[in-house]
């Protein structure tokens, strides 16, 4: 990634991961929607000329992304698909496309920052959204209706050839890919075959087949 454009796209990372970490930390369900709109609304109120709190993620926002186009507004957005993981099991289609829709927005936000919004690379960031909530999800109906919906997307982008500059992006979707291909126990991350999936598609562009 250029180091020009590195902070930035962490800073879009960060967030999104902010909103997961509630997620992931929240024991009592109804609590969770009053801690994803803490985040929603600081992220808001940056746009109207408010000083970023006192909360590192926050700052990189306020001093990375909104001089480049990237408003509190637009990361806001990526609240809804983190919401409806609270959404009891198991999920449905509604739950299945705020997931898809937060992978779509989050890519679609990080091409604009390498550079140029593109339409495949948030399909993509969809169907990695969708594979990601799958590896972390409890509920194997749940998972299951994840992966299908995954499987479709994989196959629509089985012909996409990535420029360059969002491979750093696409990549994610290659390691998805080789996930629903493989099926459960899913591989764990940071294997050498996993860099490997990677590696080859910064160096040819297209997504790995389904077999």
């Amino acid at each position: 990634m250029p180091p020009a454009r590195r902070r930035a796209v962490e800073a879009l990372f960060l967030i999104d991961a902010a909103m997961g970490d509630v997620v992931r930390t929240t024991r009592e369900p109804q609590l969770g929607p009053i801690r994803l709109a803490w985040w929603r609304e600081r992220l808001e109120e940056l746009d109207a000329g408010a000083a970023a709190p006192a909360e590192p993620r926050l700052q990189t926002v306020h001093s990375e992304l909104l001089a480049r186009g990237v408003s509190g507004r637009d990361l806001a957005g990526l609240e809804g698909g983190w919401l409806r993981l609270f959404d009891p099991f198991p999920w449905d289609v509604a739950t299945s496309e705020a997931i898809w829709f937060r992978g779509n927005l989050l890519f679609g936000l990080g091409a604009r920052l390498l550079g140029k919004a593109d339409e495949h690379i948030q399909a993509a960031g969809g169907l990695w959204a969708l594979v990601d909530a799958a590896r972390h999800c409890s509920d194997e109906a749940s998972r299951l209706l994840l992966l299908k919906q995954a499987r479709t997307f994989a196959r629509g982008l089985s012909a996409v050839q990535f420029p360059a500059f969002l491979r750093p992006l696409s990549m994610l979707a290659a390691l998805a890919i080789r996930d629903i291909g493989k099926g459960e126990p899913f591989e764990t991350e940071g294997t050498p075959a996993r860099a490997a999936v990677m590696l080859v598609h910064r160096l040819r562009g297209r997504l790995p087949k389904l077999t």
